[in-house]
């Protein structure tokens, strides 16, 4: 690796603030939130089976998560999947899985912003995007604007603010899981729910595409990594407890509304049969808020839980918005730093030691992917244009399309790179590592594959293949995204010299001894120290580095 990309060769640098609740409540604030969106699409699209569609999904989530967390405690730098590919599959792969992520976090800026103000609407009328749509565009508008100034002041203070939310959400999910299993969840309704109305090949395969947005966000953990102190102890505890608590939620609530409310048929936006939630009336703006009005059907908490629900909920889609604020900036500062951007994106405030630069970017496009989704409520005549070009989806959905491509793309390339690093670099200590693992000799040096990593790549591929076949909108912008960025690399790497395809040279290993060392993880400094001694002793000529 060059000056330019070893982490001691430039200052100001990122500040080691997150605390082990900091590093939790970025990832739950991400992870939680993802329910209050994705459970009303789920439902809108798979009906009887969204329970069944969720489980996938999250059997997909727990193989990534795992995955996350080794690779984010053995290799704790920003940037998170898109460092991660770099390091093991070279600069191009590298270029793509970030251009992936980038396209996915500037979408959920956008994504969880507006159904922050969805959830408001539920108290506030004037906030309701089908009756006030200006004011819901400005609103909304104006959250964008308020989460990048705060994102420039400082990771300390987005931390403080993320914690207190999140550890109230968990009380208040908690609470109406256990009301409403207790009160009103029928075991014969969730049956009769699931073989009167599973849907078609077609609506499951929505659905599930669908249901990995209810996980999307546990890479927080690892793009705070550099400014989590002691990462490679931290992170492993606050995953693992973040992966159960998501995946209990997700699957709780999917089977608490199947077993408390019956269906009916509607005709949905693709123009076909499905089967959506009685108590949801058939539009996007109650789609958007479906925890709250499910909250509100659960007896004796569903009184209490109406008023301050809707308040709970914006609060932690707000704390989400800011969290993919910090999440794409933080993929562009480090992708800078690799040469895989132009350097402008690692520049660090002199102040605040954030990277401004970036975070004013990216939430300059979230701000013009806002106007792009609220264009048919802002201008009714663009309708028709929304309707011949992605078949009448809402500004809602369109959003969501969009979520589901990124993340799969990006979290495809993923498995692919933590199998890699496992047969490339096997020296770096690895405190946590996925189990279930095969051994193998690579190279002459003892390494391993993970069983779980090639279970998950399959999982998550065919979530890939499900959203390209049943997402007009992935079809269309997804590809067109990365086609774009293809070639901006092309240009970008001709302009500085560098080859296209092939990487250029990096050392990993003096990059790897100085995260170590300003990590605080002294003790894995020293085993990895240790480990390339042993493998040069074994060589003799050090030719493993």
């Amino acid at each position: 690796m060059d000056a330019r990309v070893t982490p001691q060769a430039r200052t100001p640098e990122l500040r080691r603030a997150v605390t082990p609740w900091g590093s939790f409540s970025w990832g739950y604030s991400d992870v939680g939130a993802d329910i209050f969106i994705g459970l009303g699409l789920v439902l809108a699209a798979a009906a009887g089976a969204s329970n069944v569609a969720f489980l996938f999904a999250g059997i997909v989530y727990v193989c990534i998560g795992l995955a996350y967390t080794e690779l984010a405690a053995a290799y704790p730098f920003a940037g998170g999947g898109p460092y991660f590919v770099l390091r093991g599959l070279g600069d191009v792969f590298g270029f793509i899985a970030g251009w992936a992520v980038l396209l996915d976090f500037t979408i959920d800026i956008t994504l969880f912003a507006w159904s922050c103000v969805d959830y408001s609407g539920q108290l506030l009328p004037v906030l309701v995007g089908s009756v006030h749509p200006w004011v819901h565009f400005t609103v909304v508008l104006g959250l964008i604007v308020a989460l990048c100034v705060l994102n420039v002041v400082g990771v300390r203070e987005s931390t403080a603010f993320n914690g207190i939310v999140s550890a109230l959400d968990v009380a208040s999910e908690t609470c109406i899981l256990c009301f409403g299993f207790l009160f009103a969840f029928q075991p014969e309704l969730l049956i009769h729910n699931m073989t009167a109305s599973w849907p078609s090949p077609y609506h499951l395969m929505l659905g599930t595409s669908l249901a990995i947005i209810s996980f999307v966000g546990l890479e927080s953990i690892s793009q705070a990594a550099q400014e989590t102190y002691r990462p490679a102890s931290v992170i492993p505890r606050t995953s693992v407890a973040l992966i159960l608590t998501i995946l209990i939620f997700a699957l709780a609530y999917s089977n608490l509304a199947l077993g408390m409310q019956p269906w009916h048929p509607i005709v949905g936006n693709h123009g076909q049969h499905l089967q959506f939630w009685q108590i949801f009336p058939s539009s996007a703006d109650n789609q958007g808020k479906a925890v709250a009005l499910l909250a509100a059907q659960v007896p004796y908490w569903g009184a209490i839980a109406a008023l301050y629900v809707p308040v709970l909920g914006a609060i932690l889609l707000l704390i989400s918005s800011n969290s993919w604020v910090f999440g794409s900036s933080r993929i562009a500062y480090s992708m800078s730093r690799a040469d895989l951007l132009p350097s402008v994106f690692q520049r660090v405030h002199p102040r605040f030691r954030t990277p401004a630069v970036s975070i004013f970017a990216f939430c300059g496009l979230a701000a013009l992917t806002l106007a792009f989704a609220a264009l048919p409520a802002l201008f009714p005549g663009a309708m028709a244009f929304y309707a011949r070009v992605f078949h009448g989806e809402s500004g809602l959905d369109f959003l969501a399309d969009l979520y589901a491509f990124g993340a799969a793309t990006s979290y495809s390339f993923v498995f692919i790179a933590l199998i890699a690093l496992r047969l490339t670099d096997p020296h770096s200590p690895r405190k946590f590592k996925i189990p279930l693992n095969i051994p193998v000799r690579f190279r002459g040096e003892k390494a391993t594959i993970p069983l779980l990593g090639i279970v998950g790549f399959v999982g998550i591929f065919s979530i890939l293949i499900f959203t390209l076949m049943t997402h007009p909108i992935g079809r269309i912008a997804g590809p067109s995204w990365l086609l774009l960025g293809v070639i901006l690399y092309f240009v970008y790497r001709r302009h500085r010299g560098l080859p296209y395809l092939r990487s250029q040279k990096h050392d990993w290993r003096r990059h790897q001894m100085e995260i170590l060392r300003t990590s605080g993880d002294l003790e894995l400094l020293d085993e990895y120290t240790a480990n390339l001694k042993a493998a040069e002793n074994r060589t003799g000529d050090g030719s493993h580095a």
